[in-house]
């Protein structure tokens, strides 16, 4: 089939280009609709009649693909890819693609972003000095929480694949210590100096840092729950820069509020965009960013050349990164 001839459908484009990148080789492949977002309603009659469809967050659940007959490829514009009905998809023999670590230094540097404002409070501090407070002080400084060093301090990482490398290897230039917990590394010991395997149980137990970097599965789904929690250290911080659903919210709130743990730092919730009624908002040791460790531009530059590199290799018969049993 000729590419002019093929019909592509980007459901939700807004969060990967909303503005600075460029869907021009996209284009090229074939005529392109480019929504910035997409309502689960909307989804059939937009994709009706699409070869390829792309999507960040719009679902394409099984009644979705049941409908749209032209349909052969899937392409998910990120790693994650719930949002898919995949064995619907593989039943009718359509191809899932996803985004492989196109974003592990970004979510990296959002981690420590958020270790760093917990230990330092930068941006309270920062605000502190806008409101004037520095200029009342009868001292030449002033602070506000106990300023943390974290060189000596354990971190103990939760899902040690491409991200939570890049974690330790920064948590290594601050001089931390590393407690890793992989399915794949169990027992190994340690892997080298500075860095040992440990079981959840004792990184809970042992860590000053919990950070999670595992990928949500329904054995996982609100593993760090009040058990969790309760394990951890009261002067210990969690970090969660993966999948909100990894944490039971209410039990996280409850020991935010009662000291069990001395804050957080969270990229994600369970809900998003976050719900009024989020237990986690508004407590002063939870900081929390609107997801996006993954949206530095040039790590959604890498993520758009890879979207499009899997479209180009579908249609040249060479799927690459296909999630799903297709034949």
């Amino acid at each position: 089939m000729p590419t002019d001839k093929i019909k592509i459908v980007v459901l939700d484009g807004y969060t990967l280009n909303p503005g600075d990148l460029n869907w021009g080789e996209l284009e090229t492949l074939g005529t392109c609709e480019v929504y910035e977002r997409s309502s689960p309603k909307e989804v059939i009659e937009r994709a009706q009649g699409a070869k390829i469809v792309l999507t960040n967050k719009a679902p394409l659940s099984r009644e979705s693909i049941a409908k749209l007959d032209a349909l052969e490829y899937i392409g998910v514009t990120a790693t994650g890819f719930n949002i898919v009905n995949v064995e619907a998809a593989s039943e009718k023999n359509i191809a899932v693609t996803n985004v492989p670590d196109y974003g592990s230094a970004s979510v990296a540097q959002m981690t420590f972003a958020h270790i760093l404002n917990l230990t330092q409070r930068v941006a309270h501090h920062g605000t502190a000095v806008d409101n004037q407070r520095w200029n009342e002080c009868p001292d030449f400084c002033f602070w506000d929480y106990p300023l943390i060093e974290l060189e000596g301090r354990t971190l103990g990482i939760i899902g040690y694949g491409s991200i939570g490398k890049q974690v330790g290897r920064i948590a290594r230039s601050f001089g931390m210590k590393l407690l890793v917990y992989s399915p794949s590394l169990e027992g190994r010991g340690e892997l080298e100096e500075g860095i040992s395997t440990a079981s959840i149980n004792k990184i809970l137990e042992e860590s000053d840092f919990v950070s999670l970097h595992c990928p949500l599965t329904a054995k996982n789904e609100k593993f760090i729950n009040a058990e969790a929690l309760a394990m951890m250290k009261t002067t210990a911080f969690l970090i969660n820069t993966s999948r909100g659903p990894l944490i039971e919210e209410g039990a996280l709130a409850k020991a935010l509020k009662t000291g069990q743990i001395a804050g957080a730092g969270l990229d994600v919730l369970s809900i998003e965009p976050a719900t009024n009624d989020n237990p986690l908002i508004g407590i002063p040791n939870c900081i929390i960013t609107p997801h996006i460790a993954w949206a530095t531009q040039a790590a959604r530059t890498r993520l758009m050349n890879t979207v499009v590199a899997n479209v180009k290799a579908f249609l040249k018969g060479t799927p690459q990164n296909v999630v799903n049993l297709v034949h």
